[in-house]
């Protein structure tokens, strides 16, 4: 049985890709910083690491890697892809895949300016976007959203200036340079999973999504020829590895993109419900070589909360010792 190492189980992200990949035939070794992690009690072999901030993060999940016979790692939280990104050679060279795309592509990703100037560069629908340093005469567009330009999740930090002088105002209080002014685009919003290698993009699934706090409370999986053709155009010419998220709302017809993230999502568990696994695809095509074969169907999804009750000698163990095994409970 191949072995397939998540990190950061105790996010979305990475509860998410656990979730897709539980039954299948991979074993699935999961690691994060806390040990209240909710993942780690989800596996049958679970490990505390360093944080991605530390020098030593890199080197401890080899170790793991290495020690468990794993072959493939799924990065689950934003701050570890640059990381991994940098690192993936000494991952090949020991001959265990990441599923990270190049640096280039984790910078594009995290960086909300880059992001829209890459789409205008390559002729793709975008809000007007400009950096809130930039002179606010500049900006004839309001209302007006303002964002941290990296970083930021669950629409955290996020504003909306209504009037220039607004504008000014939010120009005086926050880091002028971490934040992007956007155009704001009313529609529908999507989000719109893909799986991607090589160049080519093998599949797009896009779901209608409403919010709450920032996190995506109801989707709508939708066959939608067109969105879905222009998503593959757009990762064909981003070129990412593995899976990419693409955010974008509808206005009069048109996609304007406003985020990537180049990695799998919170919401790549309900893509799997709907048939779309981005996890088990990728696993696949690295690991048995299979080529993806996606396929979504039309469904509602609703999501909730859920409790996990683990023994307090486990979460001890795992403060104490920093791994675990058995028990796993199902996420």
């Amino acid at each position: 049985m191949k072995t397939i190492i998540v990190t950061g189980v105790g996010g979305g992200v990475g509860q998410s890709i656990l979730k897709s990949l539980q039954g299948s035939s991979y074993r699935v070794v999961g690691v994060d910083a806390e040990a209240t992690a909710t993942g780690l009690y989800a596996v049958d072999r679970a490990y505390r690491v360093p944080r991605a901030s530390d020098p030593a993060f890199v080197d401890r999940i080899l170790e793991i890697a290495r020690k468990e016979g794993a072959e493939l790692v799924f990065p689950g939280l934003d701050p570890e892809l640059p990381i991994f990104a940098a690192a993936v050679g000494r991952f090949r060279s020991a001959g265990i895949h990441v599923s990270i795309s190049e640096p280039r592509i984790v910078e594009i990703s995290d960086d909300k300016l880059a992001t829209a100037q890459f789409l205008e560069a390559n002729g793709f629908p975008t809000p007007r976007t400009l950096l809130l340093s930039d002179d606010p005469d500049d900006f004839a567009s309001f209302p007006a959203v303002l964002k941290p330009r990296r970083g930021g999740s669950r629409s955290q930090g996020v504003f909306v200036a209504r009037t220039r002088e607004d504008l000014s105002r939010f120009a005086d209080t926050l880091p002028a340079d971490n934040y992007v002014v956007q155009e704001q685009i009313l529609g529908d919003e999507y989000t719109c999973g893909s799986v991607n290698f090589e160049g080519r993009c093998f599949g797009v699934i896009t779901m209608r999504r409403i919010l709450r706090d920032g996190d995506t409370y109801k989707a709508f999986v939708e066959k939608n020829a067109s969105l879905s053709a222009f998503v593959t155009s757009v990762m064909q010419a981003l070129k990412p590895y593995g899976a990419c998220n693409t955010q974008l709302r509808l206005r009069d017809g048109i996609p304007y993109i406003f985020e990537f993230n180049a990695r799998s999502s919170g919401t790549t568990f309900c893509r799997s419900l709907a048939g779309f696994n981005e996890p088990l695809m990728i696993a696949n095509y690295l690991l048995r070589d299979e080529s993806p074969q996606p396929e979504a169907r039309e469904m509602t999804i609703l999501r909730y909360w859920k409790e996990m009750a683990v023994d307090n000698s486990r979460v001890a163990a795992m403060a104490q010792a920093g791994e675990i095994t058995g028990d796993a409970i199902l996420l």
